[in-house]
């Protein structure tokens, strides 16, 4: 069965930090491109990083130096570590994976960054 899963989302105060995982099954995982878009109510569903086949990486302006996605191919799982969290990263976090025509998306995990 195709499937990622998403896990690691939750509350956490200004300044903090999260690390969410996304465990895929049913996929060549390695041949992935593996990403992480976000979408806030009323928002468009955005990128915020993204790890090529190669171990080359991507970011959105609004998150670089402080978000890190990486991919532990052997467990066919990508991360994405949250530091220095801001009021505006409180969104849903959706795992993605690409390859050729194949696209597939998390169900999703709720980071709400608030005091």
């Amino acid at each position: 069965q195709v499937q990622l899963v998403e896990s690691g989302g939750g509350l956490v105060q200004p300044d903090g930090s999260l690390r969410l995982s996304c465990a895929a099954s049913g996929i060549n995982f390695p041949v992935y491109t593996m990403a992480w878009y976000r979408q806030a109510p009323g928002n468009q569903r955005d990128l915020v990083a993204r790890i090529f086949t190669h171990g080359g990486t991507d970011y959105a302006d609004s998150v670089k130096d402080r978000f890190a996605i990486s991919r532990d191919n052997a467990k066919n799982t990508v991360y994405l570590q949250m530091n220095s969290l801001k009021p505006e990263d409180t969104a849903v976090y959706y795992c993605n994976a690409q390859y050729a025509w194949t696209n597939l998306w998390g169900q999703g995990t709720q980071v709400t960054v608030s005091s």
